[in-house]
């Protein structure tokens, strides 16, 4: 957990100034040198990575022994247990608010009246172990007691209840920042733990701050290795980016901790839930399940009870996968397993259906003439002559256990089937084309190859090449062209094609292989004004990494960029570009205008660019080259009767190029209409700091109006945070109305030390507190949008979030810097 609370469901009504109060969230020093490793305990307690159930993902702190007690059984009934989930794990918020008078920490008398050692003999009857949570804090993230400065008191407690497992939290630390302090704070609970005399496995959690994977070993059994995870694909994606890399510190007893898992709470796909499962099977990750198990889907449990995943995850060599490649969004991952079988992940972290592969002689796989492929999702058996390959669906892993083949011709050979469709535009008169490619990487030949495609009712996929081939030797490929046509009264959206190519092999076997590609459809703009961003291009080319939204280019990942800045002005909406780039939009002949500011962005001053709008095959405004540093230009472009729009910048190759504030006219818009999508400003800081103060006067904090920093006006606020973190804000204008609107958002900009933020809400007349646990995080020197949908932000039990009535919001700010904020909007 990183922040404040996630949920207050079980508090009662908060008073405006009765607010949770924030944490400190630090960094390593910069080449900080890592100390010698304490000697590693005689006794592994965690010889592989922990399985088991932790609340706080699905029920932040609404906790009580009944959940403990119905989640035990739910993991026994559903098979879990027998799978290898063993901890049941209670998080924050568990204990009474004060400790007892023997100094002791006392669980909560309501939600746990029989107290903590039932509970734990109660778990244990059921052949399961028990895990609680603490704070390497004088307070726990939702300001529960923490343990410093009480470290032996509150193991022995621990160990006397029978509790198996600790999570130690980072809230509230007082720390100085550096790894020496965390290194004394963590230690101090390991070796109280040790004096307590009961194996505790102890989990870090002190989100990666100080590179614990440098010095925790032999001070835990697993460490945290980022931020909170989120159940959402962008929060996935950076996980995995950020925990892949560290295979070199992981093995038994001392795992690397990339957070708790969000399989089953509806915020991603499931494609994207196994892609969680195998991702962190594949790093040797603890699999601690986070959803609510008594009420889990069959889909929810059988993808966390896919016993063939589970066991890469528990394999007694207990290696995480390394990283044989990573590039452009495709990756490749090897792990052995006891025995001599190797795990090969070919993940997809790309917006679309990819061909992920890798040279068996690239991986740990001894030379061999085939390879017997099993897929531990579909349990499919292929045979492939060298190379190890799959078609995989965006967001998607493909995960084989890899072994030596010595017979093949029983085996059926490994066909990959590619796609690749550019956006379709609806209309007889607009053909997009369909490129497949079935190549086959078996030992022995394929036959009588025919290959199909299938889309959505109405279309007309048509070939434009052969689409049968005799023979494909190993190695060797069909590609095939092909046209498609969406109706013309087709909504835009995303449709499926299916491609399938079937094929003989052996003595006469048949079967066949199939990928589904996604037709993007895109459609002209509806009338009126809009952002730019707000519109699917058809097409994109970039000069570093993908094309960013609302924000400036950053680097190659993505969305790693700032706002949009160009000389000294933000910018909150555009496209942020690097040259040479291409942006194309269909406009099918329905607008009229574009106005957009243009410039080099002052993030990576490489310089000069070039910005020009073309209207179907004509330069309709320019910008003429744009030095680093230099004042945006407003370009106007008259795009009448103009189908296709093209954006392209040119110039020095890696120029930060960005379409700032660009407004699309279509229809009959006329120039005073509100640009679309809405925004409603809530605070703007024009006329002073809108009444905005701290929720917790006792932590400090200030606020006063600033123009160091703006995105709407010409002022912000300039805010001085606390170390440990505090709210900011304002009373709403009474006559505001949020109905309609989708959730909050305001702009940050840090100066030399980084930030959390996050927004929380009271609503109604008794000003119920409610909030979300995003706790986005700013790097120094860095800008940003955080956002908060209203669908995330959850409020005490029995009060709804009724937007029409809330009554104040909040921004978190921490780590003692300043942080400059503006536009506090609606969205």
């Amino acid at each position: 957990m990183l922040g404040s609370v996630r949920s207050l469901r079980t508090l009662a009504a908060v008073l405006l100034l009765l607010v949770p109060a924030g944490v400190v969230t630090v960094a390593a020093p910069a080449g900080a040198a890592p100390p010698a490793a304490p000697a590693s305990r005689a006794e592994v307690l965690a010889p592989t990575p922990p399985m088991g159930f932790n609340d706080w993902n699905a029920f932040g702190c609404e906790v009580d022994e009944e959940l403990i007690r119905e989640t035990a059984d739910t993991m026994v009934a559903a098979g879990l247990a027998a799978a290898g989930y063993s901890y049941v794990n209670i998080d924050d918020c568990w204990s009474a608010k004060e400790r007892g008078a023997d100094g002791r920490l006392v669980p909560d008398p309501v939600k746990f009246p029989h107290g903590i050692q039932a509970l734990a003999d109660y778990v244990h009857g059921k052949g399961l172990k028990l895990g609680i949570y603490g704070d390497a804090g004088t307070l726990t993230c939702a300001g529960y007691p923490g343990s410093l400065g009480h470290e032996d008191l509150d193991a022995r407690t621990w160990a006397g209840w029978g509790i198996d497992y600790l999570k130690y939290d980072n809230c509230n630390n007082q720390s100085d920042g550096s790894q020496a302090d965390y290194i004394r704070r963590y230690t101090a609970m390991r070796q109280a733990l040790d004096r307590a005399g009961r194996p505790i496995v102890y989990s870090i959690c002190e989100w990666g701050s100080s590179r614990p994977w440098e010095w925790a070993r032999g001070v835990g059994d697993l460490w945290r290795t980022t931020g909170d995870i989120s159940d959402n694909w962008a929060s996935l994606r950076s996980i995995i980016a950020q925990n892949a890399p560290l295979y070199p510190y992981a093995g038994p007893g001392h795992w690397n901790d990339p957070d708790m898992l969000e399989i089953g709470n509806g915020g991603m796909t499931a494609t994207e839930y196994r892609t969680h499962l195998s991702t962190w099977a594949m790093m040797a990750a603890p699999l601690i399940i986070g959803t609510d198990l008594r009420n889990a889907s069959a889909e929810t449990l059988a993808i966390l009870g896919n016993r063939e995943v589970i066991a890469i995850d528990q394999d007694p060599l207990g290696v995480q996968a390394e990283v044989v490649s990573d590039r452009d969004g495709l990756m490749v991952l090897d792990k052995p397993l006891a025995g001599g079988d190797r795990a090969i992940a070919l993940y997809n972290a790309t917006d679309h259906l990819a061909t992920v592969g890798v040279p068996a002689g690239d991986t740990g796989l001894d030379p061999a003439g085939a390879y017997r492929l099993r897929d531990v999702w579909t349990g499919a058996v292929t045979e492939a002559a060298g190379t190890i390959e799959a078609a995989v669906p965006a967001h998607g892993t493909v995960v084989y256990r890899v072994r030596a083949l010595r017979h093949h011709e029983h085996v059926a050979p490994a066909v990959t089937v590619a796609a690749a469709l550019p956006t379709v535009v609806p209309g007889a008169d607009s053909a997009a084309a369909l490129t497949t490619t079935v190549t086959n990487r078996g030992s022995g030949p394929v036959r009588q190859v025919a290959v199909t495609a299938a889309a959505p009712a109405g279309w007309v996929v048509t070939p434009a090449g052969a689409t049968r081939r005799p023979r494909l030797g190993t190695d060797q490929n069909l590609t095939t062209r092909w046209t498609v046509r969406a109706p013309d009264d087709v909504t835009a959206g995303e449709y499926p094609v299916r491609v399938t190519a079937r094929y003989a092999w052996g003595r006469g076997a048949t079967t066949t292989t199939s990928s589904t590609v996604v037709a993007t459809v895109v459609t002209a703009p509806a009338p009126g004004r809009r952002a730019l961003s707000s519109v699917v291009p058809y097409s994109t080319a970039n000069g570093l990494g993908p094309v960013e939204r609302d924000q400036s280019n950053g680097a190659a990942g993505i969305g790693d960029g700032n706002l949009l800045t160009i000389g000294g002005r933000y910018y909150n909406r555009g496209l942020g570009t690097a040259a040479p780039g291409e942006l194309v939009y269909y406009l099918g002949g329905t607008c009229t205008r574009l106005v957009t500011d243009v410039g080099v962005d002052d993030e990576a001053p490489a310089a000069p660019a070039t910005f020009t709008v073309h209207g179907d095959d004509t330069a309709v405004a320019t910008s003429g080259p744009l030095a680093a540093g230099a004042a945006p230009v407003t370009l106007t472009a008259d795009l009448t009767g103009v189908r296709w729009l093209r954006l392209t910048t040119t110039g020095t190759a890696g120029a930060h190029t960005d379409w700032a504030d660009p407004v699309l006219s279509c229809g009959a818009a006329g120039p005073d209409d509100p640009v679309l999508p809405l925004r409603q400003t809530v605070f703007s800081f024009e006329s002073g700091t809108d009444g905005f103060t701290v929720a917790n006067p006792g932590t400090g904090g200030t606020v006063t109006q600033s123009t160091a920093f703006h995105t709407d006006g010409a002022a912000g606020l300039r805010v001085e945070t606390p170390v440990p973190g505090n709210w900011f804000g304002a009373p709403v204008p009474a006559s505001l109305d949020l109905t309609g609107r989708s959730g909050l958002a305001f702009d940050l900009r840090t100066e030399d030390v980084g930030t959390v933020g996050e927004i929380a809400v009271q609503v109604g007349d008794a000003l119920t507190w409610c909030q979300a646990g995003r706790w986005a995080w700013t790097n120094p020197h860095a800008s940003r949008t955080i956002t908060e949908p209203f669908a995330d932000i959850e409020c005490p039990s029995g009060v709804t979030l009724d937007v029409a009535r809330i009554r104040v919001v909040w921004v978190f700010l921490n780590t003692g810097g300043v942080v400059h904020i503006d536009h506090v909007r609606a969205e």
